[in-house]
């Protein structure tokens, strides 16, 4: 099942990376160089990712794995412990990278005719772009780690949240996105090509890989091998200088990150009274579990500071809305103000399961060996699924909302479509949260360590299939009648009989899926969990 995923996944990659670069290829004078920014901006993205992906494996596989006192006491050296750790957290970041960047090379292989040789120097360039991430990535964990003082190694999660969190704010205006769709804001062609070229500076280590692949599909070889040779050389530095700084800092942080953590933040209190008098309309029992649950996800140094993330890319998301050039559109720009907002409804729906995947099916593995003090407690299992389903429903309902409201407002629709907006999503919330809570407790993983592990697995997978279906069946049942209802509006029309039935229909069917998508997922982990 995965494989065959896999495959429809990379077909579909294929194909549509060859259709854009046909269409450059189509473009006289500025096809190749838009094909040539493509790529840059591919390869940098490959990077980013990277860079974050190793930063979380480098944190988990170096100083938090649960295995690493048994290794560090076994008569081996730190240094070879670090080394077989490295390239073990390396290898999870990295595959996924290298695997899904093949179709895009096979595209451009294809499409400019390109020989074997480009395939064979594209996989090193790529396998090089991965291992340059790795060593930064290592690097910057050991050095934070064993600054830190002793207990304080949960500071430095926030402080990587955070810088990670302002770099991806800077990524994002140093690409000034939104001119490449507004050129006429240059006074010139030449100047508007020169700011394309703005993160193609030669020291960046994405521009070696860049022109390495570049100058392949040319067959430029001498300077394809020059470009990969410094990459190449710059990769085995990072591994020489990991190795060194390993050697002299490594043992100490991770004997730092061993100590007790103290507390980052002083208790929230109110007038005397803390944030747990807020769930006193829970029984005890249920409030106890609550307060466990909230207390568990704060004191996870692994998890919370990611919120920094989810914070940065709202306001990524948000940012993009406002730099829309609609009034430029060729199309009457109510229209695409309405379209973009019902568009947006599901953008934000797979914005919210990918941080439903990340926080919300692993909360039941993360009980891990210690679930027998669930099953032994004086709380029954749908109480248990259904306080995991509360915590998590109500921050995430937040947020969708202010994704939805502040996007519409900035688009500037009307108030049929933002009302429309705000009642799908508080629908499709709820139904996304039962199916993570649910099918994470059908298949729990209590032995993980790692909740990026367990939201990769087959119920996380499964997870993902059945979110996007559930978010893809709601808009398309919603897309025909609504189009018609905006039209007739528009047009100063009113619906017909039929039409309104047709509406009524589909929306009634809508909101059945989404009530039947809270309660199914969740009766299921709730039988598993009793056989358990």
């Amino acid at each position: 099942m995965f494989a065959i995923i896999g495959l429809i996944f990379w077909i579909g990659a294929f194909v549509i990376f060859s259709r854009v670069l046909n269409y450059f290829n189509s473009v006289e004078d500025f096809g190749d160089i838009l094909a040539m920014k493509l790529l840059s901006m591919m390869v940098i993205t490959f990077f980013a990712l990277l860079l974050f992906s190793n930063i979380i494996n480098s944190l988990s596989h170096l100083y938090l794995s649960r295995d690493l006192p048994l290794l560090h006491s076994l008569p081996v050296s730190s240094g070879d412990t670090f080394l077989s750790r490295w390239i073990s957290g390396a290898f999870d970041s990295s595959w996924m990278v290298i695997l899904f960047s093949m179709p895009v090379f096979l595209s451009y292989g294809i499409i400019y005719s390109a020989g074997a040789g480009f395939y064979l120097i594209a996989v090193c360039a790529i396998i090089i772009l991965c291992a340059m991430a790795a060593g930064i990535s290592s690097i910057l964990v050991m050095l934070g780690a064993a600054i830190l003082p002793a207990g304080k190694i949960r500071v430095f999660f926030v402080v990587m949240g955070v810088a990670l969190a302002i770099l991806l704010v800077l990524f994002l205006r140093m690409i000034r996105p939104e001119q490449l769709v507004n050129p006429e804001t240059f006074a010139s062609v030449v100047k508007y090509l020169n700011t394309m070229q703005a993160l193609d500076s030669p020291f960046l280590p994405t521009t070696w890989i860049t022109d390495t692949i570049s100058f392949a599909l040319k067959g430029r070889w001498k300077s394809t091998l020059f470009n990969l040779s410094l990459s190449a050389s710059f990769a085995f530095t990072l591994f020489f200088i990991n190795e060194s700084v390993a050697g002299v800092l490594y043992f100490r942080g991770f004997s730092r990150a061993q100590t007790t953590a103290k507390r980052l933040f002083a208790p929230l209190t109110f007038r005397g009274r803390n944030w747990d008098s807020l769930l006193n309309f829970l029984n005890r029992p249920a409030k106890a579990f609550a307060i466990k649950e909230l207390r568990s996800f704060f004191r996870d140094s692994t998890q919370w500071p990611q919120l920094f993330l989810i914070c940065a890319l709202i306001v990524i998301y948000l940012y993009n809305f406002s730099v829309l050039p609609l009034d430029k559109s060729p199309i009457k720009t109510i229209y695409l103000q309405n379209v973009f907002s019902f568009l947006n409804m599901g953008l934000a729906a797979f914005v919210l399961s990918a941080i439903a995947a990340r926080f919300v099916f692993p909360a039941v593995s993360m009980e891990s060996e210690a679930f027998w003090i669930i099953l032994a407690a004086p709380v029954s299992i749908k109480t248990f699924l259904w306080i995991k389903f509360f915590l998590y429903y109500i921050p995430l309902l937040i947020i969708s909302e202010i994704l939805i409201i502040v996007s519409n407002i900035l688009l500037d629709v009307t108030f049929f479509i933002m009302f429309l907006s705000i009642i799908t999503m508080f629908c499709l919330v709820p139904a996304v949260i039962a199916l993570a809570v649910g099918l994470g407790a059908r298949y729990p993983d209590f032995k993980s360590e790692n909740p990026a592990l367990v939201a990769t697995s087959f119920g996380g997978l499964l997870f993902m299939l059945c979110a996007f279906g559930l978010i893809a069946a709601v808009i398309i049942l919603e897309a025909g009648p609504l189009y018609y209802a905006f039209m007739t509006h528009v047009l100063g029309r009113n619906l017909s009989f039929t039409q309104i039935f047709w509406l009524i229909i589909s929306f009634s069917t809508a909101f059945i899926i989404c009530v039947f998508a809270i309660f199914f997922p969740m009766r299921l982990g709730e039988k598993y969990l009793k056989k358990f």
